[in-house]
């Protein structure tokens, strides 16, 4: 009889997705879609009342609060909690499945634990896909105007200049900003020092230097008031006008980093972006290396935290959804409460942000395995 068993779970596996599995796949997802439309409904109005002063105080349009904020601070949220949504929606339904004893009707025509899981697992891995695939390349996109409208709008006291800017932007390149103004994407005091060999070969200075935001090429930027000294050995030229527009391989991002800035790269983007930071031996650049690896951890999350949420609920229980919700939101908030403080350790310690992101995904892969086999076989 055990080894039929063994041969029915075997053919189980490598059969298409069944009846059962769409009935769970339908459930899991319906109730992970509607609790995201529940609870982010309740946050926007919780937000609107927390923030209707500040808009009011610096007269915010209506049209940027609906269209620049809120319209884009829905998706940002939904993607953010994702996993929050995960457990709630494994719990709430599982522990309905249970009570109405579905389960023990499953199990009792020989659908084992792990069988079981399959939909599960389905439903979690085309969420990991969806946050994934939403957090890296849309929703940086549409950030871009929800940060815009919070430092502008939201937030006090954002600063929007720097001083005393020095980055390598070539092999041999160094530029240095005395003031760098971000709402006119202006420097001053600008000077561009090129070496050969330990050697200063050519020394470009300008009164100013401004960011071409109109124009279609990277790196474009427009200089005034400056002069150019070449050096060949003892010999020296020098050129000096009133208006240059050149290439230098540097963008206002790099001077001055604004709240949130990571959430607004794609990526892609945010890749390239480290890796030329820390060509240029920038430091300030931990909080875009968590973003970076906390996007593809967040979204495997689901699979831990669907293994957990099952392995909790599958049970029928005496007090029903109460405790398995109850110890489901505990697990949920820990879960963040660990990413929150990885992060920070990431950010104002010396703990790798690889590590920092992974972190909450290891500990809770523990719990997982001990949650696993403490569930009904």
């Amino acid at each position: 009889m055990e080894k039929w068993k063994k041969l029915s779970d075997k053919l189980a596996e490598h059969t298409p997705i069944t009846r059962l599995d769409r009935y769970i796949i339908g459930k899991f997802l319906g109730t992970y879609f509607f609790s995201i439309a529940l609870i982010i409904s309740i946050s926007v109005v919780f937000d609107i009342n927390e923030n209707i002063a500040k808009f009011l105080e610096k007269n915010a349009p209506l049209k940027a609060i609906i269209f620049d904020y809120y319209v884009n601070f829905i998706p940002y949220y939904s993607n953010l909690f994702s996993q929050l949504f995960v457990f709630i929606a494994v719990i709430f339904f599982t522990t309905k499945l249970a009570d109405n004893s579905e389960i023990i009707a499953m199990m009792s025509t020989g659908v084992s634990f792990n069988r079981l899981l399959r939909p599960y697992m389905i439903s979690a891995g085309f969420i990991a896909l969806l946050t994934y695939y939403l957090g890296a390349y849309i929703i940086p996109i549409s950030n871009v105007k929800r940060v815009k409208f919070e430092n502008t709008y939201r937030r006090r006291n954002v600063q929007t200049f720097t001083t005393n800017v020095q980055l390598e932007v070539d092999s041999g390149v160094i530029a240095y900003i005395g003031r760098y103004e971000d709402t006119q994407k202006m420097g001053y005091e600008f000077t561009l020092d090129k070496f050969e060999n330990k050697k200063l070969v050519k020394h470009l200075q300008a009164m100013t230097i401004q960011y071409d935001t109109l124009s279609e090429q990277p790196y474009h930027w427009i200089l005034t008031n400056y002069q150019t000294r070449d050096m060949n050995g003892m010999k020296e030229t020098l050129k000096s006008g009133y208006r240059q527009d050149t290439t230098i391989m540097m963008e206002p991002q790099d001077f001055l980093i604004t709240e949130g800035q990571q959430e607004t790269l794609t990526t892609p983007k945010l890749k390239e972006y480290i890796e030329r930071q820390k060509q240029r031996g920038f430091a300030e650049i931990k909080e875009f290396e968590v973003e970076y690896y906390k996007r593809g951890a967040s979204s495997f999350a689901a699979f831990i935290l669907t293994i957990i949420g099952v392995s909790l609920s599958a049970q029928k229980r005496k007090n029903g959804l109460g405790i398995s919700l109850g110890t489901g939101l505990a697990l949920s908030f820990t879960y963040i409460m660990f990413q929150t403080v990885s992060s920070t350790f990431a950010t104002n310690a010396n703990m790798h942000p690889a590590v920092a992101a992974w972190l909450p995904n290891v500990i809770f892969t523990v719990i997982a395995y001990f949650v696993y086999r403490n569930a009904p076989k």
